[in-house]
């Protein structure tokens, strides 16, 4: 598109782009001024094609590639944001039938001393993130963690940097771990077994981590009063629910690879299996789940920030902005600019970087697909407001995981930062393992 019609120097150019850096400044600063990031996200994505509609209006142009580039903007974004949308609707449901809340109570009545919790914890976001995403991972075990013991930020601080770089390793080796993920395996620039080969880098990353934190995670055991506490159980369906969460999870993967369907194809058969259970489970039990309230408490803020981002950079892309980021792959080479990638994502959110990248399209092969994957999912824990993860724990645990004491531990996150780099380089460059 950009050989046909490059708009870069013309004043809706330029607007555009003012209007992006403007936008993105107030989404970076959104706790300054209190303005919730999907708001300004919305309003450049929807607005810089309100002002090219109008450039081509003006100018008397054939507005059929505008059109063709909104149809084809459309469809990425709806493959992702109904993929998303069904999965908070199935953990919304689980944790109104008390999964977590189980969970929680499981963990702090069995006296298991700080150091274990930090790791149980550390350990359960790795491998729930890559099933659900690593959003509702963090928010999820971080709410667990605050309630474990929420006076004692010793042991909070480096057990809420350990889930969020668990959750972000865990959710970068998943097709579904991350929305960077769910982009490129949406754009076709990996396989799901591809995917799943940056598992050795994305665990032993977070293994370094994770055991470097664990040297400052204090002795003892948290308080637990066993007569005050009430017992919590599993709501009834719950079982059934989690069995049909991680089918709706395999239907979707099945039917991308067989039939080439979209992933949130299979997604949304998973959601009508939900509501069909729903049915079954009101005539056994006389207990309406009502999965619609369920929906409502879906973060829509995320995916309407994921909708005004996505379409904000596909505007910037349209108008030939991008074509300098192929250029800067150009000049220094895939791999330096991939790991590049790792750092910028850290002080912008990597959905708009990944959201770049896919939209220049460099020409890179697999490896280099699978290490910008890497490092824009594991690059954004090197800072506390790098990752969605991150920002979610922020709020969650505010005034305790801040981004002075997650920068007092950044060393450790860089450790295990470039661990995983050394070992995707040995596993994909020097032996093909992919």
């Amino acid at each position: 598109m950009e050989e046909m019609l490059n708009l870069t120097h013309t004043w809706v150019g330029y607007a555009v782009l003012a209007v992006f850096v403007i936008g993105y400044y107030l989404i970076a600063t959104e706790e300054k001024f209190e303005i919730n990031k999907a708001k300004p996200a919305l309003f450049i994505g929807t607005f810089s094609f309100m002002l090219i509609g109008i450039y081509f209006a003006l100018n008397n142009l054939d507005p059929t590639p505008l059109h063709h580039e909104m149809q084809k903007l459309i469809e990425e974004i709806a493959e992702i944001f109904f993929f998303l949308f069904v999965a908070m609707t199935y953990i919304e449901t689980l944790i109104e039938r008390g999964v977590f809340d189980a969970l929680r109570f499981r963990l702090i009545s069995r006296g298991y001393s700080y150091k274990k919790l930090f790791w149980i914890t550390g350990i359960l976001a790795f491998w729930i993130s890559p099933v659900a995403d690593n959003l509702t991972t963090a928010l999820i075990l971080s709410t667990v963690l605050y309630t474990i013991d929420k006076h004692n930020t010793n042991f909070l601080v480096p057990g809420a940097i350990n889930i969020v770089v668990a959750a972000n390793a865990g959710g970068a080796w998943s097709p579904f771990g991350d929305i960077t993920t769910l982009m490129a395996w949406t754009a076709g620039k990996g396989g799901f077994i591809d995917f799943l080969m940056l598992f050795p880098a994305a665990f032993f990353g977070w293994l370094l981590t994770s055991w470097l934190l664990s040297i400052f995670v204090p002795k003892g055991e948290p308080h637990f009063d066993a007569l005050t506490t009430p017992k919590v159980e599993l709501k009834n369906g719950a079982k059934v629910i989690i069995f049909l969460g991680f089918f709706t999870i395999f239907i979707a993967v099945v039917g991308h690879i067989l039939f080439h369907f979209p992933a949130m194809w299979g997604m949304m058969f998973g959601l009508s299996l939900l509501q069909l259970y729903t049915f079954y489970h009101k005539r056994k039990y006389k207990e309406h789940i009502n999965i619609f309230v369920n929906m409502s408490k879906v973060e829509n803020d995320t995916l309407l920030f994921f909708f005004g981002i996505l379409s904000a950079v596909g505007a910037l892309a349209f108008l030939g902005w991008l074509i300098y980021v192929t250029k800067l792959y150009e000049i220094i080479g895939p791999t330096w600019a991939n790991i590049g990638v790792g750092f910028i994502s850290a002080i912008i959110d990597n959905v708009p970087v990944m959201a770049a990248i896919l939209k220049a399209n460099p020409p890179m092969g697999i490896d280099q697909w699978m290490l910008v994957t890497l490092t824009a999912g594991i690059g954004g824990s090197l800072i506390s407001f790098g990752s969605a993860a991150g920002v979610g724990v922020m709020g969650r645990m505010r005034g305790v995981y801040t981004f002075f004491s997650h920068m007092k531990f950044a060393w450790a996150v860089l450790a295990g930062y470039i661990l995983s780099v050394i070992i995707w380089y040995i596993q994909f460059e020097i032996l093909g393992l992919y």
